[in-house]
Parts: C-alpha cells; sequence; structure tokens
C-alpha cells in the first residue's frame, strides 16, 4: 500500500517538473497575453529567447506598452538592444514619454543613449520637467578688493541631440562658477553686485555657457550672496610687512657693515698702538746711545724731563678726567 502512494507522489513530482519545464521553455501563457495585446510574436520566437537566454518576458512586455502606446517597435530589435547590454523597459518607458510629450526621440537615438550609459528615461522626464542644479559656494573678488561668496541656482532641461557626447553637470557647474568670477571680478564695487544681482545672471547667460554640453540652460538665479574678507587691505599688509621685512633686512645688513668696520678700525687702531709702544721702547735705547756716543749731555736730558713734565701738567689741567683714569 505505501509503495503505490510512493509511486504516485513520485509520478506527480515528475509530471509538475515535466510541466514546469515545459512551460518554461514553452511560454504558451506569455504568448497568449501578447495575443490578447495585439502583438504579434510567434511562439517560436519565444523558445528562442529563452535559449538565447534572453527574457522573452522583458521583450513581450516592451512590445505591449509600445503597442497601447502607438509606437512601432520590433522583437528583433529589442532582442539586440537587450544583448548589448542595454535597458529595454527604460528605453521602452522613455519612447512612449517622448510621444506623448512631442519630442523628437526615435528608438535608434533612444538605444544610443541608454548604451553611452545616460539615464534615458530621466533624459526625457529633464526636457519635460527641467531640474534644478545648486552651484556651490563661488569666491570672486571685485575691483574694490573686497571678496563676494555667491550661490546660484542653474535651472537646466536636457538636450535629447546632445546626451551623447555631450558634457555633463559638472562642466555646466564649472562654466557657471567661471562666469559668475569673471561677472564679479570685472565689477567696479561689490556694493553694485549687491544691488544687482541679477546683472551677474545676464553677463552669465550671455557667454553660451551650455555649449557642447548635454544640457540647455533655461536660467541662472542667484541664491545667496554674502560678503568675505576685504582681499585689497589684506593684499596691502602683506605688502606693508614684506616692505618692512626688507627694510629690517637692509638695516641689519648695515649695522652688521658697521660692526665690521668699527672691529676693523679698532684693529687698526690697536696694531698703531703697538707699533707706537715699539717705537717708545726704542727710546731708551736711543738715548743710551746718544749718552755713549756723546751726543746728549745730562743738562740735554734734564731739560727734557723738565719739558716733559710740564707737558703732563699742562694735560693734567686741560683734561682732569683722562689724567684720572691714567693713574687709576
Amino acid at each position: 500500500m505505501l509503495t503505490g502512494i510512493t509511486l504516485y507522489i513520485v509520478i506527480i513530482v515528475i509530471v509538475l517538473v515535466a510541466l514546469w519545464i515545459l512551460f518554461y521553455f514553452i511560454p504558451i501563457g506569455l504568448w497568449f497575453q501578447a495575443i490578447l495585446s495585439g502583438v504579434r510574436v510567434p511562439l517560436l520566437q519565444l523558445i528562442f529567447m529563452r535559449w538565447r537566454k534572453v527574457p522573452p518576458s522583458v521583450i513581450v512586455n516592451a512590445l505591449i506598452e509600445g503597442k497601447k502606446a502607438g509606437l512601432e517597435l520590433f522583437h528583433d530589435q529589442l532582442e539586440a538592444h537587450y544583448l548589448a547590454g542595454g535597458r529595454v523597459q527604460q528605453v521602452v518607458h522613455a519612447l512612449v514619454s517622448a510621444e506623448k510629450a512631442n519630442l523628437d526621440l526615435d528608438f535608434r537615438m533612444a538605444t544610443a543613449i541608454d548604451l553611452a550609459g545616460r539615464d534615458v528615461f530621466e533624459a526625457v522626464q529633464m526636457s519635460v520637467n527641467p531640474k534644478v542644479i545648486n552651484t556651490p559656494p563661488v569666491t570672486a573678488v571685485a575691483k574694490d578688493g573686497i571678496q563676494l561668496i555667491a550661490k546660484a541656482r542653474v535651472t537646466v532641461r536636457a538636450n535629447i541631440k546632445q546626451l551623447v557626447g555631450g558634457a555633463g553637470e559638472e562642466t555646466v557647474l564649472a562654466r557657471v562658477g567661471e562666469g559668475i568670477v569673471s561677472s564679479i571680478g570685472s565689477a567696479s564695487s561689490h556694493k553694485a553686485v549687491l544691488e544687482n544681482p541679477d546683472s551677474i545672471s545676464k553677463v552669465v547667460l550671455d557667454k553660451g555657457l551650455d555649449a557642447g554640453t548635454a544640457f540647455e540652460i533655461l536660467s541662472i538665479d542667484i541664491a545667496d550672496m554674502d560678503i568675505g574678507k576685504n582681499i585689497g587691505a589684506v593684499l596691502q599688509m602683506d605688502q606693508a610687512n614684506a616692505d618692512k621685512n626688507i627694510a629690517q633686512a637692509k638695516a641689519e645688513e648695515r649695522r652688521a657693515m658697521a660692526v665690521a668696520l668699527e672691529q676693523e678700525m679698532v684693529a687698526k687702531a690697536q696694531e698703531a698702538r703697538a707699533r707706537v709702544i715699539d717705537a717708545e721702547a726704542e727710546i731708551p735705547k736711543a738715548m743710551a746711545d746718544a749718552f755713549r756716543s756723546g751726543n746728549l749731555g745730562i743738562m740735554d736730558y734734564y731739560k727734557m724731563k723738565n719739558i716733559d713734565a710740564d707737558t703732563n701738567m699742562r694735560d693734567s689741567i686741560a683734561n682732569p678726567n683722562q689724567s684720572k683714569s691714567k693713574k687709576d
């Protein structure tokens, strides 16, 4: 009895597995759904999609969506785009949205945009509903030396024809920032910029910053404007400090030269004093030679000593401090 029940269970399991395999490789339900939706896809093609590892449900649902939107799509093109690594559902969504919004977007351009790595459906939505990009704080200096910090809001719309090969948001932000810096830098005073911030928007828009990008700039609005540092005063202070340092360096150089010259003069004076001392040391020898040779007598010697004493007395009377220091 148990053996018969077990056999029935095994048969039922085998039948269920066989039916699952059959309906997996032969998606009859999906084929019937396509027929009811007005899409003609041969059942054999659905089987071949399984063998080519293409989900038939993705292709059939895309065909049904396109059919209901009035688009003429072919399963071969959708299957080729899927095999190329594209996102079939996103492409079909974008085509349907573009058709409803009267945008010029065909299947070839949509698949090219998708394979280029861009979200074609988001691009179509951005074409209908423009996107606002907030720029980071942009710092610029007016001609009067006052620093201004500006934040802008850039309203852009996707340019469908430039999505392939066009620059992205980073390029737009960089160009807008460059335009803001140029506009503020050309202003004669920061007060004029604060009074008319819309002048920045006009100057930036006139530059055609969206050329070569995947976007079309609709407007540039200055959201915030703050006053920063007085760069002109800071530069003047830096210049004054630099001039002071240069003057100090030159003064130190002159002082060093004066000290060197003084030391040189002291050395020369010491050298001359040494020569005088040497010469004075030769006087007693000369006097002794003069006594021996008879050229100098005792009376002449006393007269010379009297003259010397008289000279010292006069010097002491004229310069008492000097004479005191000599005694000390």
